[in-house]
């Protein structure tokens, strides 16, 4: 265009401003690629499967003082007493509860612990202890194998005798036998055997930004002590309403104990993934603050320009020049101090990705976020340059000719 030559002679007579749009386009596309990139990745993460029916599952431990009562089989009486609530799908022993950010784990081996230590493969995962309803009381799905016997099931005071079953993650049983033929096979936790009994399709464990996430074991043992876990399955719908008999229900059975830590399994993935949820906010902040804060800022510079050639403008007016061609002056203009600080931006946008990817383990930037970020940001400048521009445009010739 003709326009380019005298718009580059009259930027560098102006060059603060021009500069300062410049390196704030440029920050602005950095930082912009990256945080919906960050915030695209953290919406996958908070949107991934587990395996459980989140909305129909809840826990809460049963702190026992009463000295009257055999604790091996609470648990049973406990378990059968909440099955038998209205809406009530199952309800189960467990120790840990998934989902949670609490629980433990180890390394599982196909060969046992020795003095001299573990030979072959090993795998680290996490495990719970539970009942023969666990499974049925997480809601997931047994696609190989079978479910626990209710004879399999240990109940002691102590792990001095340990069962030897479990029941794995199918994630968990491709790492440890990768050949497909695990199931029947025997892992151990030390040096003690277990049999895997069945596989589960999905079943997320404790720990969701973990590397073993998705490993997760369930053996079947109940530690008969005066504190136990419980969790409860229900159709959608009631769980509320049987989260609010609760305590009253098994208070009344027995009133030597208390209850705590009443939470649904969604609430608790939701505390876990608390400072996710904030980042996630913060990011969209930050985005929000920084195209406004650019947006005024091409707004800004344009309102300046006009005010600083109105006389000028007038005269383009006076010699001929249309409205159209007044428009098209400022978004040129704008447009080049736009795509330079674009391309700047792009750059260190790309560089500001590998340093959160060798600083923070972030997932690598994907440069199609860069390119989508340049293509919004150019958009952006050129609605805000539109109404100084036709503004502009509305300038009467007759300024070029009053005295000054």
């Amino acid at each position: 265009m003709l326009e380019i030559k005298p718009i580059f002679n009259a930027m560098r007579r102006s060059k603060v401003g021009a500069f300062m749009l410049l390196i704030q386009i440029a920050i602005t596309t950095a930082i912009v690629s990256n945080a919906a990139f960050i915030i695209y990745d953290r919406l996958q993460y908070l949107q991934q499967e587990t395996g459980y029916p989140e909305d129909e599952i809840f826990h809460f431990a049963v702190l026992t003082f009463g000295k009257d009562r055999n604790l091996s089989q609470q648990f049973e009486e406990t378990e059968t007493t909440l099955r038998n609530l209205p809406g009530v799908i199952n309800a189960a022993a467990i120790q840990e509860v998934p989902l949670s950010g609490s629980g433990s784990a180890s390394s599982f081996g196909i060969n046992p612990t020795t003095e001299q230590g573990r030979e072959g493969l090993e795998v680290t995962a996490a495990y719970t202890f539970g009942d023969e309803h666990a499974i049925d009381t997480l809601g997931v799905k047994i696609i190989a194998g079978r479910n626990f016997e209710q004879d399999e099931v240990i109940v002691a005071e102590n792990n001095d005798v340990m069962p030897n079953v479990s029941i794995v993650s199918q994630s968990f049983l491709d790492e440890i036998y990768p050949n497909g033929d695990g199931l029947g096979q025997t892992i151990y936790l030390g040096d003690m055997p277990m049999t895997i009994v069945g596989v589960v399709d999905k079943m997320k464990g404790p720990w969701l930004r973990a590397s073993i996430a998705d490993n997760f074991l369930i053996i079947p043992f109940v530690s008969a002590d005066n504190f136990q876990r419980m969790v409860v399955r229900t159709e959608a719908s009631q769980r509320a309403a049987v989260m609010r008999q609760i305590e009253d229900t098994l208070l009344a059975e027995y009133d030597k104990r208390v209850i705590v830590g009443l939470q649904g399994l969604d609430e608790s993935k939701r505390e876990y993934n608390a400072s996710d949820i904030l980042m996630l906010r913060m990011l969209v902040v930050l985005i929000t603050v920084l195209v406004l804060i650019t947006a005024l800022g091409i707004f800004g510079l344009t309102v300046f320009n006009i005010n600083k050639r109105t006389r000028q403008i007038g005269t383009r007016r006076a010699l001929g020049a249309r409205k159209s061609d007044i428009v098209r002056y400022f978004i040129v203009e704008n447009s080049m101090i736009c795509i330079a600080g674009l391309l700047i931006g792009s750059i260190a946008a790309v560089y500001m990705g590998q340093a959160l990817l060798e600083l923070y383990s972030l997932p690598a930037l994907d440069h199609n976020y860069v390119a989508i970020t340049a293509a919004f940001v150019f958009v952006v400048s050129i609605l805000s340059v539109l109404i100084p521009a036709n503004r502009a445009a509305k300038i009467s010739p007759s300024v070029a000719t009053r005295s000054i």
